[in-house]
């Protein structure tokens, strides 16, 4: 059975910090382009970033400089961490796995940015 479960999410203050982990089991984790998805209300779930088996990334402009994907592929978990948040970052964050014509998602964590 596959799981992808993230953790880490919460409200922060903007210009805050915070580090999403996701943990996967039932895969192969280290053959799987890993990726952070995120949907705000009313709106499309949109790519953060994603970091392929070798370590190479991809960011969404509206992200670059501020956000960092990372993965440990001994300890099966990918991680975004989140620095200068904004109010615009809000949304639910979802772990994304992909692997020829596997794609699994995770349940999401909320990521609330406000004063």
């Amino acid at each position: 059975q596959v799981q992808l479960v993230e953790s880490g999410g919460g409200l922060v203050q903007p210009g805050g910090s915070l580090r999403l982990s996701c943990a996967a089991s039932g895969i192969t984790f280290s053959r799987y382009v890993m990726g952070w998805y995120r949907q705000a209300p009313g709106k499309q779930r949109e790519l953060v970033a994603t970091i392929t088996r070798d370590g190479n990334t991809n960011y969404a402009d509206s992200v670059k400089g501020r956000f960092t994907i990372s993965r440990d592929n001994a300890k099966n978990t990918v991680y975004l961490q989140m620095n200068s948040l904004k109010p615009e970052d809000t949304a639910v964050y979802y772990c994304n796995a992909v692997w020829l014509s596997l794609n699994y998602w995770g349940q999401g964590t909320q990521v609330t940015v406000s004063s």
